[in-house]
């Protein structure tokens, strides 16, 4: 399993998130706290992020690398900054490549994904029949072999099929596909994701079994001042919310934070 942390507020530098705090993502990705599938995070790392001026299209730096491995990413997170950031580090499922083609976060026009999760024995279960439901297109756009990726064309599939649907929205309609294809194929699923069009963040804490995977969410720290910040583990002491279980929590452009109930 992986460790996300998205943030949205005012601009800063990465290495703000990335490397400051004193339970960074750095540290989780070779000292988590409350991983229960894996004991580090290994394989790969990804950091995506927007430019409030220059491009609705988000950018991304990935490598294969661990994250403590990097040393372009402390350069680079000294000169970049954003009002929108997501980044995780990747403890890769059994059987599924480490390679730049699996490695988050995936971005599709102006929306960009992370999933911290899996669906067990992905290729052997639900691969084919999430594979029936894409359109051609999304169908095609897809690069690599993970679960991630294919949830992510799920949303995707579904935003293209009803384009007035907002994302919350399709996160929702998703997530009720893959509880049904779960219940179907008797197989265990974890779907914690963010996704986010620079201009908003949803995320959502889902599993068919218990315990689920860690998520925690915190607005207005001291520390981040007018801000929003979803995270696996709790980069540093403050007033962290546990995230509900099975729910989708959307934090708009005004920073209001809803929670929605999945059913």
């Amino acid at each position: 399993m992986c460790r996300l942390l998205s943030y949205l507020g005012p601009s800063i530098q990465l290495d703000k998130l990335l490397y400051k705090p004193e339970h960074s993502l750095i540290k989780q990705s070779y000292q988590p706290r409350e991983m229960t599938v894996a004991l580090l995070n290994a394989d790969g790392f990804g950091v995506g992020w927007y430019h409030p001026e220059k491009s609705v299209y988000p950018y991304t730096y990935k490598n294969i690398l661990p994250i403590w491995n990097d040393t372009n990413l402390p350069q680079i997170s000294r000169y970049v900054e954003s009002k929108c950031i997501l980044s995780y580090v990747r403890s890769a499922t059994t059987g599924l490549a480490v390679d730049l083609g699996n490695c988050q976060p995936f971005t599709y026009e102006n929306l960009m994904f992370l999933h911290n999760g899996f669906i067990i024995n992905f290729r052997e279960t639900l691969y084919r029949p999430i594979r029936n439901k894409l359109s051609d297109h999304i169908y095609q756009w897809i690069k690599g072999n993970t679960d991630s990726e294919h949830i992510f064309a799920l949303i995707l599939t579904e935003l293209e099929k009803q384009p007035t649907l907002s994302l919350e929205q399709a996160v929702a309609k998703v997530l009720i596909q893959l509880r049904d294809l779960a219940l179907e194929y008797q197989v265990r699923i974890a779907v914690n994701v963010t996704l986010s069009d620079g201009k908003q963040l949803i995320a959502s804490r889902y599993t068919n079994y218990t315990p689920l995977p860690s998520l925690y969410w915190l607005r207005d720290d001291p520390n981040f001042a007018d801000a929003a910040i979803i995270a696996s583990e709790p980069i540093f002491d403050g007033n962290w919310n546990t995230f509900p279980e099975n729910s989708i929590l959307s934090v708009g452009e005004d920073l209001e934070v809803n929670i929605y109930p999945v059913s």
